[in-house]
């Protein structure tokens, strides 16, 4: 019988399923709240150390290379706001990646985690995306960018409204100098207020609406072999919030 993984410390080895523990979760949730709410320039928290540290290099290991067919070709993708990144694009495309990362993603998907996102943010009703309509995985390769965007809000497919993103960065040993920072820009587009290394094992939860402008608008600059890695996963609720407005277009910004 598995063990659950508490916060900071998974009583379970590798080959046991992994699973978060509700409680330590969302005690953990409760202590961020305020400053998630109060972040500038939009609700946001960056925590560090997220998973257990044998979990995330275990997810490392397995994480697809740049050669999987489990990745769109970027190269018929967006050239102009994103060019070198790829993208599993819909969860069928999962059936090619680690059994271990599909589980990983599932468990981000669960009862637990989406507890944590409601007490964290405030926000109730939160649902997940099983089909990971434009997350799951992404890899930025050497060169790529993502230009400064509002993403899509409604999700036509599901008839949901986008309220939250959530980034699990897994980059080992990763240098100032080779950029990839997520930028948080300000709702008139002329001040970036944080910038944030994508670091091993560093989870970002921020609010997602038409003025949550952010992304990583300069070319990556890491040698060759080394990309840019996350999970990136959006939770969503069957109503719309009465404060904004939705539709299905990503807003790029100049």
């Amino acid at each position: 019988m598995a063990a659950a993984c508490v916060w900071g410390e998974c009583l379970l080895s590798l080959s046991d399923p992994f699973v978060f523990s509700t409680e330590p979760l969302a005690a953990r949730a409760k202590d961020l709240h305020d400053s998630f709410v109060h972040a500038d320039p939009f609700p946001s928290i960056v925590i560090d150390d997220f998973l257990p540290q044998d979990q995330a290099e275990f997810i490392l290991s397995e994480f697809p290379d740049p050669d999987s067919d489990a990745w769109l070709d970027w190269r018929k993708r967006d050239l102009v706001h994103q060019p070198k990144k790829q993208g599993i694009g819909h969860a069928r495309n999962l059936e090619k990646v680690s059994p271990h990362v599909q589980h990983m993603l599932m468990a981000f998907n669960s009862y637990p985690f989406l507890h944590f996102l409601e007490v964290l943010t405030g926000i109730e009703k939160l649902l997940p995306d099983p089909h990971f309509h434009g997350g799951g995985l992404h890899q930025i390769l050497p060169g790529g960018k993502l230009m400064i965007h509002a993403d899509f809000n409604k999700l036509r497919e599901l008839d949901l409204y986008r309220r939250l993103n959530v980034l699990l960065y897994l980059n080992k040993d990763w240098q100032d100098d080779y950029g990839g920072h997520l930028e948080l820009w300000d709702k008139s587009m002329s001040n970036c207020v944080q910038r944030i290394a994508p670091a091993f094992n560093r989870l970002v939860v921020f609010r997602t609406n038409k003025t949550s402008f952010h992304g990583h608008p300069d070319p990556l600059s890491t040698p060759d072999g080394v990309t840019r890695k996350s999970l990136a996963l959006y939770y969503y609720t069957a109503k719309p919030s009465e404060s904004d407005a939705y539709d299905g277009n990503t807003d790029w910004q100049e």
